[in-house]
């Protein structure tokens, strides 16, 4: 692994100097996960947190019924678990493998200490987690008013984003992510698949038409 390029294809490290990156680099550790593994568990000690280099990971969000609610994925060039370090907090979900991963990690002490020299950083850090949260607000705010067709359609979107447009999970789990009953998500993949929309296999939805789906995803038109 290039740690010095996969750094400098982060968003939030873009920009800085050979001198900077030489110096980011020489506090961060490579590591690899096979699938399935965990890298941290939700309410755990934020004692690192990651940037990806190769393969992709998923948020977990763990109840006390024993029913896991994925709230997140993470691909090549992201960041995750950064806002438990930069809390000082627990992890708020736990982060387990979907691809094998490559990783670049970064020990809270030792990044903090080296934001204290690079203040730039820093402010891109904060814009960027800034940036996270009007989305999240954001995305609050249209499920208050949204369809469930519509709600469907956006979180399918936001899957096929992030894995491309063959994604491995049942309907049961599509229901958890999208905050809608399952019964309802059988319904309503019904219809998108009788629109030619989407097909599914055991374990597997397909976007046949990501188009459609988007258009489905920005609601009716307003009048």
């Amino acid at each position: 692994m290039q740690t010095i390029q996969v750094l400098k294809s982060a968003p939030i490290f873009f920009g800085l100097n050979d001198d900077q990156l030489a110096s980011l680099a020489s506090i961060a550790l490579e590591r690899s996960f096979d699938v399935d593994e965990f890298i941290f568990w939700e309410d755990g000690a934020p004692e690192w947190f990651y940037v990806i280099a190769e393969g992709r990971i998923k948020a977990i969000k763990h109840s006390t019924s024993g029913k896991d609610l994925i709230v997140n994925f993470f691909g090549p060039g992201e960041m995750f678990g950064e806002v438990a370090v930069f809390e000082n907090k627990p992890y708020p979900a736990s982060s387990q493998v979907v691809e094998k991963v490559s990783l670049i990690g970064f020990k809270r002490d030792d990044f903090l200490a080296f934001l204290f020299e690079n203040p730039q950083v820093a402010l891109k850090l904060i814009n960027m987690l800034s940036g996270r949260l009007r989305v999240a607000q954001g995305r609050i705010r249209d499920l208050a008013g949204e369809r469930v067709q519509q709600r469907l359609a956006r979180t399918l979107l936001m899957l096929a984003s992030k894995l491309g447009s063959k994604l491995p999970f049942t309907r049961e789990e599509i229901a958890d992510m999208a905050g809608m009953t399952t019964e309802t998500v059988i319904r309503q993949m019904s219809n998108l698949k009788d629109r030619g929309i989407v097909s599914s296999t055991r374990g597997e939805i397909i976007i046949a038409d990501e188009q459609k789906l988007k258009l489905l995803g920005e609601g009716p038109p307003e009048v």
